[in-house]
């Protein structure tokens, strides 16, 4: 059917593939015809903004990318970077969000499974996994339902397939109501002597399909992916892939043995748009064609058409190029660990997507019309501030009630600064998390160093690399070195300062990292916002990449990779859109030379001094130090105003450094940053994770102006509360002096577990005394005590 002709398609169709009327005309235009079916599916899938990345592409160029480590950048599967002593590291984070939010289970389940694959298509091993996690409140029983789901996907792939889960996030807060975030991240090291990459080479090379049977789970996922969730999104339930961890385990050890015989020559996860997204982007990033043959694909379902194959998003699967004469040995191979493989096309010269079906050819389309040269839609960033920011900008603090030494009055009732810590940790952002990780093996594989829950970032021992056969010089002692990770994200903040809020979530990052003794490396992030056709969608996400690219410029940390994940929205009952906060999740790992050097944030031992890192107790009204966007503003006083805390990378830079080389000459026993809730609840974390107390002087003097609330839960200002031998204590702060000037403070000491959290100002009256027990229950018992479980008892009609 010639380009002049009617289109074949009504309006309703294209809409349905996901994609406009203009963008229907191009693709006329490129082919100089309508496309059939099959074709305007490919279409569908490669431009959606998933696969594409149409409005996101413009601002993701500004992030800094190349470094002295960095081997592998953005454009593949995975990033991949140097840790010295031969170790190679790939890492990656993506995004299951909409799947979850139909089909919480295998939603999150297949997120595991793909981001997994992202990293063993590389030739890496994968050694861990983590978890950003977003739900709406927990008083919904809905959410209730998503969150149980998700938890139980995660776990199960995960355990399953036999990769530890070793750390993440998760935070509660209606914008996310029924539109959950679902972020994997995932870590491997290299097992390979090349880094496999996933460009097509070699005319007449063999293609070859591996891995597991197609079907038609999983259909248009990436368009469905790409679009607001409605109250018909139930609907497409046939976009949710179901995975199988353990036929994932023997996928990793077949590739893994496949790529070490130097046959393949490229490899391709069979993610988002299946067959459709791995044959064009292997053939564009070569600069190659592919020719297919649907035929001699193993299928488990029976009548599927060129449309169903070619969208069709099954898991575990695989494509690989192959050296010609070599392809039954990679056949061997996978089927010795009762695997599909089978040749089911070549590398063409022609750079196109040739697809044959029936013996007839049932696509045919540039290769790079559907992987490179896509839409892309350069936006205006909006000349005025949203309404919502401005109003929540003309907050001040002074706003709030009076306060004293003894407490604030609240909603007419007076609440100590007591009452206020217990509270804080009783809500589901601050508190424990335990009931998540717990469903998680963290420990399989038996490299997890700092288990979930007791530090800042996950910690995970790096096995040395064989060592070649000499026995001239005998072995030398190795030592042990390790990999931190963390994901980390204040959406909160970004939603009332797009530019400060993503400045500060890279800041957090590598503050966690520098926690347990990390110098932080390199980054994958996870941008997760609403419509970036709205005004104030694009203005959150346009400020939030200029802030994530300075963040990471002035931490020496550039990105490799990620992946964007837009229109997080549902609609109500009005037809009206619902945005999430924008959450630009930031994936962050780092190195630790010698894993005898590293730090949790439990106390070490009773009469260690207690010092505060960063900005001192009395920077009140330093916008570095706020209640502005706060958990105590959001949680105590139900309020989500002000401007999020000012970065000053500067201070970060340094106080990091000090606590680095603190934890790696030995003074410091135990590391913490401040992060939600600030100064107390961090106190209060590391005794409840050490169970012994603290004795706390502020050496601030009562007086009518102080804000008290300020100086116990204001979040900002670089801060990480570090705790130190008292035989170094002259040393130590010699140090402090040297390389941070005024910004530390010595705030006590470790005291006995009888003493709990005491917190004292200057004239020595009290402004907290809180106990370990009684903090510990508040903190460990706040989301088992929100989640309304039913037990198969209490559904079962009695006898």
């Amino acid at each position: 059917m010639t380009a002049t002709s009617p289109s074949p398609f009504s309006p309703e169709q294209i809409a349905k593939e996901g994609l406009k009327p203009e963008e229907y005309q191009e693709i006329v235009r490129r082919l100089g015809r309508h496309p059939n079916k099959a074709e305007l599916g490919m279409f569908g899938v490669m431009w959606s903004e998933h696969c594409c990345y149409k409005n996101s592409r413009p601002l993701l160029k500004q992030f800094p990318t190349t470094g002295d480590r960095i081997l592998v950048g953005p454009g593949e599967n995975a990033g991949v970077v140097d840790l010295g002593n031969g170790l190679q590291l790939a890492f990656k984070i993506e995004s299951h969000n909409h799947p979850s939010a139909v089909e919480p289970f295998q939603g999150a389940a297949t997120g595991v499974g793909g981001i997994l694959r992202d990293i063993f298509t590389m030739g890496a091993r994968p050694i861990a996994v983590l978890n950003s996690l977003r739900f709406g409140s927990l008083e919904d029983v809905k959410n209730q339902r998503l969150f149980h789901g998700v938890v139980a996907g995660i776990a199960h792939y995960g355990n399953s397939v036999g990769v530890p889960t070793v750390g993440g996030e998760v935070y509660f807060d209606p914008a996310y109501s029924g539109n959950p975030l679902v972020n994997a991240m995932a870590l491997g090291l290299m097992e390979t002597p090349e880094i496999v990459k996933s460009g097509a080479s070699g005319v007449g090379n063999p293609v070859l399909y591996v891995g597991s049977t197609t079907g038609r789970d999983g259909m248009g996922g990436a368009s469905f992916a790409s679009a607001e969730l409605t109250i018909s999104s139930m609907d497409d339930r046939p976009a949710v892939q179901v995975g199988d961890p353990f036929l994932e385990k023997s996928l990793i050890e077949a590739c893994l043995e496949a790529f070490k015989t130097g046959a393949v020559v490229a490899a391709q996860d069979m993610g988002a748009a299946g067959i459709t997204c791995s044959t064009s982007e292997m053939a564009a990033k070569g600069g190659v064609g592919v020719e297919f043959d649907l035929d001699k694909i193993p299928v488990r379902e029976f009548g599927m058409t060129p449309y169903e194959y070619l969208l069709s998003e099954s898991q575990e699967r695989m494509l690989f190029v192959a050296q010609r004469g070599r392809e039954q040995e990679l056949i061997d191979i996978f089927q010795r660990w009762g695997l599909h493989a089978v040749v089911a096309g070549e590398v063409i010269s022609e750079p196109i997507v040739k697809i044959l079906f029936e013996g007839e050819v049932a696509a045919e389309i540039p290769a790079d019309a559907l992987a490179e040269n896509t839409p892309l839609y350069h936006r205006e960033l909006p000349a005025e501030t949203p309404e919502y920011a401005v109003k929540a900008w003309e907050w001040d603090v002074n706003s709030l009630p009076h306060c004293t030494v003894s407490g604030i009055k609240i909603e007419e009732e007076r609440h100590t600064w007591n009452q206020v810590l217990l509270a804080l940790l009783d809500t589901p952002n601050i508190a424990s998390k335990s009931w998540v990780y717990r469903q998680y093996d963290h420990q399989v594989q038996n490299n997890t160093v700092k288990l979930p829950g007791g530090a800042d970032a996950a910690v995970i021992r790096l096995r040395p690399l064989e060592k070649n056969n000499d026995s001239s010089s005998p072995d030398a002692e190795v030592t042990p070195s390790g990999v931190a990770a963390t994901v980390d994200c204040n959406s909160r903040y970004v939603y009332l300062d797009p530019y400060e809020g993503a400045k500060a979530v890279v800041a957090e990052a590598a503050r966690n990292l520098s926690c347990v003794g990390a110098q932080p490396l390199a980054v994958t992030d996870n941008l997760n916002f609403g419509s970036p056709e709205t005004a104030i969608g694009y203005w959150q996400l346009a400020l939030s990449c200029r802030g994530l690219a300075e963040g990471c410029q002035e931490l020496s940390t550039p990105v490799t990779g990620g992946n964007v994940s837009l229109y997080n929205e549902t609609l109500d009952a009005d037809g009206n859109p619902q945005a999430i906060y924008p959450t630009p999740v930031v994936g962050m790992v780092g190195l630790i030379p010698d894993l005898t050097k590293t730090c949790s944030q439990a106390w070490g031992e009773v009469g260690d001094l207690i010092y505060l890192l960063g900005l001192p107790t009395n920077s009140q009204r330093d916008p570095k130090l706020t209640l502005g966007g706060s958990e105590y503003l959001a949680a105590i006083h139900h309020i989500v105003a002000g401007r999020p805390p000012q970065v000053d990378f500067e201070l970060e830079r340094k106080v990091q450094q000090a606590c680095r080389h603190g934890i790696d000459v030995g003074w410091i026993h135990s590391a913490h940053d401040c992060a939600e809730g600030g100064l107390v609840v961090a106190l209060a974390e590391c005794c409840i994770n050490s169970k012994l107390g603290a004795e706390i002087t502020l050496e601030i003097a009562p007086d009518n102006s102080t804000r008290w609330d300020e100086i116990l839960f204001a979040e900002g200002g670089a801060r990480i509360i570090v705790s130190v031998s008292a035989n170094q204590q002259e040393t130590w702060e010699s140090y402090l002096q040297e390389n941070l000037g005024q910004n530390w403070q010595k705030l006590g000491t470790v005291a006995d577990c009888d003493i709990g959290l005491r917190v004292l100002n200057a004239d020595k009256q009290t402004l907290i005394q809180a106990g370990i027990e009684k903090m510990s229950n508040h903190y460990y018992n706040s989301i088992p005590n929100r989640i309304a479980l039913k037990s198969i008892e209490d559904t079962t009609p009695a006898s």
